[in-house]
């Protein structure tokens, strides 16, 4: 499609290391500019798109069968969502839900050309095993933190890794917010950020939180 890419865009674009790959992948892909919270996907949905990340943050979370959601891993400019693609070439229901955590600009690629894809550019095969061997060692983080990490441990590291995400010391969130992407209660998180604070590693505002 005919869409002004942004220098930004284009920088994340290069990732694939293809340049007639990128030019086809603009020729029939759509572009969206979506808010924090925006829903890119939705769990139990059929994949119609790949979301391909330009600018912002996405991050992606699981969710069993009573609804608790616990945070897997961040998509970040230059990356695509692994568990869109494994769905799209089984013509799977998303296991995961993404949202949008900072303010995104994604390119949408029809779920129906992802094998066309894979068949015809290695460059796209090289970028997903690549992805795909970057998630599995984060999600198997993920279970060792769940497993041997204490909350508070955990709790700290979610801190810095928005911290880092966002690129600010000042962390926009609700303690809800943090205990559904740690998998749980509120009332720990409250308790946890209240004992931080007395420590003096943060200061806690109105849904905020700044790190000292």
């Amino acid at each position: 499609m005919d869409y002004p890419f942004s220098d930004l865009a284009e920088k994340s674009l290069k990732v694939l290391q293809d340049t007639k790959l990128i030019e086809e992948l603009k020729s029939f892909s759509q572009v969206m500019h979506m808010p924090p919270d925006a829903v890119v996907l939705q769990q139990q949905d059929f994949v119609r798109f790949l979301p391909f990340l330009l600018q912002g943050s996405i991050k992606v979370m699981g969710n069993d069968d009573n609804g608790n959601e616990i945070l897997l891993y961040y998509l970040h400019p230059g990356e695509t969502c692994i568990m869109s693609v494994l769905g799209s070439l089984n013509n799977e229901r998303s296991k995961v839900n993404a949202l949008v955590e900072e303010e995104a600009e994604i390119l949408f690629i029809p779920v129906e050309k992802s094998k066309y894809l894979v068949s015809q550019y290695p460059a796209w095969s090289e970028f997903i095993f690549r992805l795909y061997h970057k998630r599995f060692e984060e999600l198997l983080r993920v279970v060792n933190s769940i497993a041997f990490k204490k909350i508070d441990e955990r709790l700290e590291e979610f801190l810095k890794n928005k911290s880092a995400i966002t690129s600010s010391k000042e962390i926009i969130v609700t303690h809800q917010q943090i205990a559904d992407e740690l998998g749980t209660a509120r009332e720990v998180v409250s308790r946890l950020l209240k004992q931080m604070e007395k420590e003096k590693k943060l200061m806690l505002g109105r849904n905020k939180i700044t790190l000292l």
